[in-house]
């Protein structure tokens, strides 16, 4: 029983600690996990301070002038209609007037053909396939709803799995292309886990006629960034700017604060990393924190997720290049994943009546098209697209952009949820929330609030 005592009494003065005003919680990152913690943190009345190596925040939602001022998501996003986490964070700022739901036009290229893919109805005529495989290929996305317990699946890699579901020729046809054109070298390696929730979130986000309906931030994401960051500054949030945490400052693995590369010490006493586990992994070793067994079983954890890299080509057209929304490219010998033409979901008066289409590639970081400049990489896609869409003209294009990242997905492997590192680390006051620990979801601004929300709460309640 004193016992016991003593430990509520040690647990209430941390508390009270952490409550005072005067107490820092350190960010790394101003991503919207980031943004989510600092915003939970500060309306407990808690001091945060985020720092981020970029000068605006937002992390991959980050944007960019697209012309006459108008801004423009970096890399494509929009929210389905399960994304409660972040649809609930905006109507708490009272901005749910913003949201703006549109439904999307979706296809896919093959073998020198488009099909649509937006319904039902759609997949019927989908002639790439027999029929007996067109139904395989619908009952395969309403199964995948009906998964009780995703962890079934985490023996299987989503090669078996898709097999086993829907046999080798919608494998072979459909999915091999778009994980061969995701994961490149990996694709063998992706877990069952991450296919199953692509199917299930797509699915979840049909109207009652089988369309699928996507939501947008009126003004682009980039109009909703600055509004979460008034939010947090009208709280008391600090933000340090194109700065990047060099190591953890401490005594005997308790924290004291973090030093950036200019040399800057932030005091504090809890710090919450939400960038990617290879910029962590850096950071952890830098700090030198007296080494224990805890220590380096964490250290091995964070540094053995593999990421993959995303390249983004950005163009403003003059003409629009078809009337679909997102068209997934199963060619083999086509560089992209992915054509989304935004404008076919946003309208072109939102961008001076100039059509933009993304073209999205993921890559590992060694990968010479990841080398490539937008010139190099703008002559070397052209010829595809006009492959792709005949009546493409090189006048047609005004204008490009591109745009890269190194640590854009991670890979997630068979019995993945093995391998997350946990949130709280065995050095005391140091928590970790990142899109490698999303699992069994993937990465989007909706998850990013969840994961801040969390671990916001870990730190306030100190949950062991």
């Amino acid at each position: 029983m004193q016992k016991q005592k003593i430990g509520l009494y040690i647990l209430l003065m941390r508390r009270m600690d952490l409550n005072n005003k005067n107490q820092n919680v350190v960010v790394i990152g101003g991503g919207y996990t980031g943004i989510a913690a600092a915003y939970e943190l500060s309306k407990q009345g808690i001091s945060v301070t985020i720092i981020e190596k970029e000068q605006e925040l937002g992390g991959l939602a980050r944007s960019f002038d697209v012309g006459s001022g108008t801004q423009l998501e970096r890399f494509y996003h929009h929210w389905f209609v399960s994304d409660q986490y972040i649809l609930n964070l905006i109507e708490e700022l009272g901005l749910s007037k913003n949201i703006i739901w549109r439904e999307t036009n979706t296809g896919m290229y093959y073998s020198n053909n488009f099909y649509k893919l937006s319904s039902p109805i759609d997949l019927l005529k989908f002639t790439a396939l027999g029929f007996i495989d067109r139904v395989r290929l619908g009952l395969l996305t309403i199964k995948s709803r009906y998964v009780k317990d995703w962890r079934v699946l985490e023996g299987y890699t989503a090669e078996e799995w898709l097999i086993k579901q829907a046999g080798k020729k919608v494998y072979k046809v459909v999915w091999e292309p778009l994980l061969k054109g995701k994961f490149g070298i990996y694709k063998d390696k992706v877990s069952a886990v991450w296919i199953w929730n692509k199917l299930k979130l797509r699915g979840g986000s049909r109207n009652k006629k089988g369309g699928e309906a996507l939501a947008y931030y009126k003004g682009g994401f980039a109009a909703l960034t600055l509004e979460l960051e008034k939010s947090i500054k009208i709280k008391g949030v600090k933000l340090i700017r194109g700065k990047v945490v060099d190591h953890i400052v401490h005594s005997d693995n308790r924290i004291k604060g973090v030093r950036t590369d200019d040399g800057e010490i932030v005091q504090c006493h809890n710090v919450i990393s939400t960038i990617a586990l290879p910029l962590l992994t850096k950071i952890y070793n830098n700090s030198n924190f007296v080494s224990d067994q805890k220590i380096e079983e964490y250290r091995n954890k964070i540094s053995n997720i593999e990421y993959i890299g995303n390249i983004c080509l950005v163009l403003v057209l003059n003409k629009s290049l078809s009337n679909a929304y997102w068209t997934n490219v199963n060619d083999p010998d086509f560089p992209f994943v992915a054509l989304i033409e935004h404008t076919n979901f946003e309208p072109t008066n939102s961008y001076a009546g100039k059509h933009i289409v993304y073209l999205s590639k993921y890559l590992p970081t060694k990968d010479k098209l990841y080398a490539m400049n937008k010139d190099q990489l703008l002559k070397f896609s052209l010829p595809f697209i006009k492959k792709m869409f005949k009546q493409f003209k090189d006048e047609w294009l005004e204008d490009a952009y591109l745009w890269k990242e190194p640590y854009s997905q991670p890979i997630i492997t068979r019995n993945y949820s093995d391998k997350i590192p946990s949130y709280e680390t065995p050095v005391e006051g140091l928590y970790v929330s990142c899109m490698a620990q999303i699992y069994p979801a993937d990465r989007g601004t909706n998850y990013a609030i969840m994961q801040g929300q969390y671990v916001a709460e870990m730190v306030t309640s100190y949950k062991k």
